[in-house]
């Protein structure tokens, strides 16, 4: 895959709005400008306290979006009610804490299989599409294809925050292993979680991953720079990245 699938993820953009409760900025048109910049993707996260993105966020970014809509959510059941209505293109299934900041690890589908298994079983028997969001381990991957998912966004967030190079090496070790692993057993690979434009080049240049999922970075570079050119330079970094690792490869 020459370019990896670029999901922008709007929630900060609700954030600076609940940070007044107005009525702007809107993620709902920071989704289309994404989109018009050449995102494949649009994804929001609803939380069940509300505390950025709202159910009527997601219901006009479903009716607007014109490529794909991921939500990611708790596993609950007033989320899969709310799934079941909306029908986004993925639910992405996340691990949720109200005192976190933002969602801090993946989750722990070895732990939790039978529950988990249950769950994916129903939006599945819906028709739905089901991803994992997982840390970067052989044995969480391989339990997510048990369990019937349909792909797995790997937590990127150690090694973007790694503090040294033998950190930032073994991490990305991990993704590379867990990613590979992901093909082995059927699984799409997606990506996300701290990524942002000084480190999306190592991320992209992993072969297996096609699609990454990238908020934070690109909603705080568009505050200056707008979300057009925010999203356009976000894609080009990983363009390039994708292209020389293309030819490596091929080497």
């Amino acid at each position: 895959m020459l370019l990896p699938r670029l999901g922008v993820n709007v929630d900060h953009v609700a954030t600076v709005r609940q940070a007044r409760h107005a009525s702007y900025p809107d993620p709902v048109i920071a989704a289309g400008l994404a989109e018009l910049a050449g995102a494949g993707q649009i994804t929001v996260h609803l939380r069940e306290d509300r505390r950025h993105i709202q159910d009527r966020d997601v219901q006009l970014i479903r009716q607007t979006c014109q490529t794909r809509l991921n939500l990611e959510m708790a596993a609950t059941p007033e989320m899969m009610r709310f799934a079941f209505e909306v029908r986004p293109d993925m639910i992405t299934l996340v691990p949720e804490r109200r005192q976190e900041v933002t969602t801090e690890g993946g989750l722990d589908v070895v732990g939790q299989k039978d529950a988990l298994k249950r769950y994916i079983a129903e939006l599945k028997a819906a028709e739905l599409k089901v991803s994992l969001f997982i840390d970067p381990d052989v044995e969480q991957v391989q339990m997510s294809s048990r369990l019937g998912a349909d792909a797995i966004e790997l937590h990127t967030g150690r090694f973007c925050e790694a503090k040294s190079e033998a950190v930032r090496k073994e991490e990305h070790r991990r993704l590379v292993d867990a990613a590979k692993t992901a093909i082995k057993v059927k699984l799409a690979c997606y990506a996300g979680h701290g990524i942002h434009y000084d480190n999306v080049a190592d991320i992209a240049s992993i072969l297996e991953i096609e699609e990454l999922n990238i908020g934070h970075s690109i909603v705080a570079r568009a505050v200056l720079v707008g979300m057009e050119r925010a999203v356009r330079e976000m894609l080009e970094l990983a363009r390039q990245a994708r292209q020389a690792a293309i030819a490596e490869a091929r080497r």
